[in-house]
């Protein structure tokens, strides 16, 4: 059995989250129209003002002691009455399948009680399989499901609130 980590980034592993940001780029690059730039890499812009915006949580992601991924939860709310959304959420391709996601999620809507949303691309079947295998099993009781295009884009969104641990 693994171990898996999730700890909050510190300023100084921002960059860190920056360069995997390319790999997440590359798996998206399936179903949108990324392009790589002249250099060999994904132009993605620095994005100073998500990082310092104060709802932004970034979190790396460890597999016993290895590097295996990043997730941010923020506050880009697109379904009224959330608190929380997970911007992004990658593993690396070498730790899918062995439950890293899984706990990473579990463990954030443990620690972050409110009202979720949570969405994917339509076109994304990985992350469509995923949520749907995942989300009744979470303990977060009812969900709703939501279909809202974004940036052009058709996108499954699932709503739910996350009670706080009794004690």
């Amino acid at each position: 059995m693994s171990s898996i980590e999730l700890h909050a980034a510190q300023r100084d592993e921002l960059e860190t989250i920056e360069n995997l940001m390319q790999f997440y780029t590359y798996d998206f690059s399936e179903w949108l129209p990324l392009k790589l730039g002249e250099s060999g890499f994904f132009n993605i812009l620095p994005m100073p003002e998500y990082w310092r915006h104060p709802a932004t949580r970034p979190f790396l992601i460890k597999v016993d002691g290895e590097l295996a991924g990043f997730v941010t939860v923020d506050n880009r709310i697109h379904l009224p009455g959330a608190d929380y959304n997970i911007g992004y959420l990658f593993v690396s391709r070498r730790f899918r399948g062995r439950g890293v996601a899984r706990f990473v999620v579990s463990t954030l809507l443990s620690q972050l009680p409110g009202q979720w949303q949570i969405f994917h691309l339509e076109a994304n079947q990985p992350a469509r399989l995923f949520w749907a295998t995942v989300m009744p099993g979470l303990g977060v009781g009812a969900f709703t499901l939501h279909q809202q295009v974004v940036d052009g884009h058709p996108c499954t969104f699932y709503r739910f609130a996350c009670p706080p641990l009794s004690s």
